[in-house]
């Protein structure tokens, strides 16, 4: 369990490293597990609409893109889907697309 606080102290300290000090946001975190052995967490900020990943032991920002259901983020390399039913699939360094769930 110390393992993910400090997975998630980083991420934190990340996104208020990109943007700044930060007010009080609200924010998100989740951890993911997908079918291909994949393990991620992710962290949403109110007034951002950026994904904050830690994914294979290093932080990613994702930019959110135009989706025609759910939301749908990426960059380097990395995609991120959330469908409103909250079905969650991840793309990353060529894989095929894997589903994950919260964990």
């Amino acid at each position: 369990m110390g393992r993910h606080k400090a997975i998630l102290l980083g991420i934190t300290m990340l996104a208020a490293g990109m943007t700044g000090p930060r007010q009080a946001d609200a924010q998100t975190f989740r951890t993911y597990r997908c079918v291909d052995g994949t393990q991620f967490i992710v962290a949403f900020y109110d007034e951002d609409k950026r994904a904050f990943l830690q994914i294979d032991g290093e932080p990613v920002t994702l930019a959110k893109r135009l989706a025609v259901s759910g939301a749908r983020y990426s960059g380097a390399g990395i995609t991120l889907r959330i469908d409103k039913t909250g079905t969650t699939t991840v793309q990353h360094l060529k894989r095929p697309v894997t589903a994950c769930a919260v964990i």
